[in-house]
């Protein structure tokens, strides 16, 4: 009795590929995961360096997640459960900036609807669709399009 060849060495270069796809992949995590890791660790320092001081630690975050995520400008929002208010901008204009740590209500916005309602992000393609303070002063001042996720949306009364 003969053995029979496997079907999966009968082409030696698409084993090697296979590999080398599988490979690029994992590397693809690990280097993720390491980014995450030391972004991480630097948000960690922050911390120890701003003992009662939050302003450095939410930069921080918010530089991190956009590096990470290679976001070119957005906000960290603070939610008390009624109202959202941006504690970090990054590359935003000031205005806009201004409008966003003012703070609005996160029941009465389109955007932020959905995160209330559980979904992990929203997406909203024309802002000026929409008849909102927020949306009005977004299309004016910074573009018309918008992402907004939700880590941890969680209400002060849920921690």
């Amino acid at each position: 009795m003969s053995p029979t060849p496997d079907s999966t060495f009968n082409d030696p270069q698409q084993v090697i590929a296979d590999f080398q796809r599988q490979l690029a992949s994992r590397t693809a995590e690990r280097d993720e995961s390491l980014a995450r890791e030391a972004a991480a660790a630097e948000v960690l320092q922050v911390i120890n360096a701003s003992p009662g001081d939050l302003a450095p630690v939410f930069e921080a975050i918010l530089e991190k997640a956009h590096t990470l995520c290679s976001a070119v400008q957005g906000a960290m929002f603070l939610f008390d459960g009624e109202y959202l208010r941006a504690v970090a901008t990054r590359g935003m204009p000031e205005a806009f900036n201004s409008r966003m740590r003012a703070g609005y209500r996160a029941a009465d916005f389109t955007l932020t609807q959905a995160l209330l309602a559980g979904e992990p992000f929203n997406h909203i393609v024309d802002l000026a669709l929409l008849d909102h303070p927020v949306a009005r002063a977004a299309v004016e001042l910074r573009g018309r399009t918008a992402i907004m996720t939700s880590i941890a949306l969680v209400r002060a009364s849920e921690q």
